[in-house]
C-alpha cells in the first residue's frame, strides 16, 4: 500500500488580511502577501482567495479583489470589529476545513504570531514561521518555504508534503507589494459569523490607538543606518545631522538598539523592520546576515566602515573606508553646498 496522501480535493491559495478599523491603509503585510500569492496560485493554475474578518467590512471586498484576489471570503460581525484570539481561530479553522485550500498564509505580525500557531495545531499541519521567500516545487507542486535558521547563519527551506494546508507566516518587507488593478472582477461570498461568547472568554472592553504619526523606516525613501562601529554620542549626533541633510530616517542594528540610541520600531534587519528605500547609507556596520536580511534591497545602497574587508562592501555600491566621524561632516557639507548651489 502507498504512503502517499492523497490531497486532490485541497485547492487554492489562501491569505488572511488583517484590516484595521475597517481599512486597509495599514494592511502592508497583508497586500505584499496578496502580491505573492497571486503568484503561487499562477503557478498552481489555482484560485487566490483573501479571508478577511471584521466589522462594517463591506467595502474592502472589490479593493481585496483589485490587489488579485478571485475570491473575498468576509466576515462581518460587531465582535470582530477587533481581533480576538478565539472568534478569529474558530472562523478561519472552520472555513478551512469546509472548504479545504491548500495552502495558507498569515502575516508574522503581532496578530499573525498569535493566530498561525493555533490555526496549525487546529487543522493537524505544520506552518513555517518568518518566511522571507516562497516559492512552489515544480515538479511536486507543493509549497517551497525559506527562512533564515540559526541565528541568520544559514537560510533553510522547509516543505510540507504529508499535510494540508501548508501554512507559513510572512515576514513584513520582503514581499513586494502588488499593483491595484481597478479593472479585475471576482467573487465575494460572506461567510456565516454566529458567534459563540462561551468560545472565546477575552473580551475587548476598550482599546486605546497607537499614535501612528511619527517614523515609519519602511515608508522612507532614504535611511540612514548606524552600526555600533558608529554607535558614540558624538558620531551619533552627526549621523542624526546627515539624515536632517537628506530628509533620511534613521535606522539600524540590533547592538544600537539595545544601547537605546534607537527604538526597535526602527531596527533594520532579520528581528526588525525589511526596508527598500532608494538610498540607505550604512554608517559603521559591518554587514552581519542578520542586517542585511533587512536592507538588500535598497536600491542604492552606500557604506562607510573603518574595515576595508566588512561585509557590507560586498552589498554597496559605493564604499567609503574611513572613520565615519571624520567622513559624515564632510558629506554633510556637500549635501548643504549642492542644495545651496541647486
Amino acid at each position: 500500500m502507498s504512503d502517499t496522501k492523497d490531497f486532490s480535493d485541497y485547492s487554492g491559495v489562501w491569505v488572511f488580511v488583517e484590516q484595521f478599523e475597517g481599512s486597509l491603509t495599514r494592511a502592508t503585510l497583508s497586500l505584499e502577501m496578496l502580491g505573492e500569492g497571486r503568484k503561487l496560485a499562477d503557478k498552481l493554475g489555482a484560485k487566490l482567495t483573501a479571508f478577511v474578518l471584521g466589522h462594517n467590512i463591506s467595502d474592502l471586498a472589490s479593493e481585496l479583489i483589485q490587489y488579485g484576489a478571485d475570491t473575498v471570503l468576509m466576515g462581518d460581525h460587531p465582535e470582530l470589529a477587533e481581533y480576538r484570539t478565539g472568534h478569529y481561530t474558530d472562523l478561519l479553522c472552520r472555513e478551512a476545513l469546509a472548504r479545504k485550500p491548500e495552502i495558507l498564509l498569515v502575516g508574522a505580525s503581532p496578530i499573525g504570531r498569535d493566530l498561525a500557531p493555533r490555526i496549525s495545531f487546529r487543522l493537524h499541519t505544520g506552518c513555517t514561521a518568518d518566511c522571507t521567500l516562497l516559492d512552489i516545487d515544480p515538479e511536486k507542486n507543493i509549497l517551497v518555504s525559506t527562512r533564515p535558521a540559526f541565528g541568520g547563519n544559514v537560510m533553510a527551506t522547509i516543505l510540507c508534503p504529508n499535510h494540508r494546508p501548508q501554512m507559513s507566516t510572512v515576514r513584513p518587507g520582503v514581499m513586494a507589494m502588488p499593483e491595484k488593478n481597478p479593472a479585475r472582477t471576482g467573487e465575494i461570498i460572506t461567510i456565516d459569523t454566529d458567534i459563540d461568547e462561551a468560545a472565546d472568554p477575552v473580551k475587548v472592553k476598550s482599546v486605546k490607538r497607537k499614535d501612528h504619526s511619527g517614523i515609519n523606516i519602511q515608508a522612507a525613501e532614504r535611511v540612514v543606518g548606524v552600526g555600533m562601529g558608529a554607535g558614540d554620542t558624538q558620531t551619533f549626533a552627526q549621523l542624526e545631522a546627515l539624515a536632517k541633510a537628506l530628509d533620511a530616517e534613521i535606522g539600524g542594528t540590533r547592538p544600537v538598539v539595545e544601547a537605546c540610541l534607537i527604538t526597535h520600531d526602527c531596527q533594520i534587519g532579520q528581528t526588525g523592520k525589511t526596508i527598500r528605500p532608494e538610498l540607505y547609507v550604512a554608517c559603521g556596520i559591518s554587514g552581519t546576515v542578520q542586517h542585511t536580511t533587512g536592507m538588500a534591497d535598497a536600491k542604492t545602497i552606500v557604506a562607510i566602515n573603518k574595515d576595508p574587508h566588512a561585509e557590507i562592501f560586498n552589498f554597496a555600491h559605493y564604499g567609503i573606508v574611513g572613520d565615519a566621524s571624520k567622513i559624515v561632516p564632510a558629506l554633510i557639507e556637500q549635501i548643504h553646498n549642492a542644495k545651496t548651489v541647486s
